[in-house]
């Protein structure tokens, strides 16, 4: 089933649940009401906005995270739903006592798959790959030779210009891809989770005071699902900010549009799912084979196969 995204976003929003929906109120406008079953994300970008616990309780009871968002729109905390996997405890267990040669092999994986899918956007958007995907073959297990941060030096100003350079607090294209990221992040956190997983306990990031540092790692081969966004939103209007609404929609759009993983066509919040189950796997079984990868990340709305 599709999971829908909603951004709360007009002034003086008040937020309640009745009869299993998610009911909007709006000044000056008829009320919205959305199926709790069908929610994936909650975005809430009003600082006026009122809700219960109720709203919070029931989001959190069908599985959705809900994203308050700080007065710049980029998202400044989340809520994750605590429902357990029947196998928790043994996840978590096989998770903590993963042993280094698999975790390296797990993260050599993920670069591969993530300088994969750079060269895929930047011969899409440029005409070449830059070599992207020959060094995606170079990765080793681990990555020891850092061809992750090699593969952005090339990749970010033949994407975004010359002049550009990544910033976490940056603003321009960055901000629009921080904003993404942020979604991104948060809806890993929700699939990480809701696979039995501990998303503290990483595979290669493993800063302390870092409480997401598995969704960290496993969104690394989704970002250009972000950047081929941005980098459209730069071409249709090259200045629009987040302060855009219909920027800020597009973004999280993506959480409903489809990725390529294991041969079939996911939206994006399913085949995160998909690849964290894998990965529990993995973790499990010890095979660093189990967890899956995107094969394209080229936009689709719908998904195949039945996987929806």
């Amino acid at each position: 089933m599709l999971r829908r995204t909603v951004e709360i976003a007009t002034p003086g929003t008040r937020l309640s649940v009745a009869l299993g929906q998610l009911v909007i109120a709006r000044p000056d406008q008829p009320d919205a009401r959305v199926p709790l079953a069908e929610l994936g994300a909650l975005v809430i970008d009003d600082g006026r906005a009122s809700l219960s616990q109720a709203v919070l309780r029931e989001a959190a009871a069908a599985g959705a995270v809900v994203i308050v968002s700080g007065a710049d729109h980029l998202p400044a905390g989340l809520m994750l739903p605590m429902a357990g996997h029947h196998a928790l405890t043994e996840r978590q267990r096989a998770q903590a006592a993963a042993g280094l040669p698999l975790k390296k092999r797990l993260w050599q994986a993920i670069v591969i798959a993530k300088i994969a899918q750079q060269g895929r956007l930047l011969a899409a958007a440029t005409g070449s790959d830059s070599g992207l995907a020959a060094m995606a073959r170079r990765v080793r297990s681990g990555d020891p030779d850092n061809l992750e941060a090699q593969a952005a030096q090339r990749y970010w100003p033949r994407l975004l210009g010359a002049g550009f350079h990544r910033e976490r607090g940056g603003d321009g294209a960055n901000a629009l891809l921080n904003y993404g990221y942020a979604v991104l992040r948060a809806a890993c956190a929700r699939a990480i989770v809701a696979s039995g997983l501990v998303p503290t306990l990483g595979l290669w990031h493993r800063h302390r005071a870092n409480p997401f540092c598995l969704a960290d790692d496993l969104m690394e081969p989704f970002r250009p699902l972000v950047d081929q966004r941005v980098v459209a939103l730069l071409a249709d209007s090259p200045a629009t900010t987040l302060e855009d609404r219909p920027t800020r929609a597009a973004l999280l759009a993506l959480l409903n549009e489809g990725v390529r993983l294991g041969g079939r066509r996911w939206p994006l919040l399913l085949g995160l799912e998909q690849a964290s189950a894998g990965l529990a796997q993995a973790l499990s079984g010890g095979d660093w084979r189990a967890m899956p990868v995107p094969d394209s990340l080229a936009l689709a709305p719908e998904a195949d196969d039945g996987a929806a």
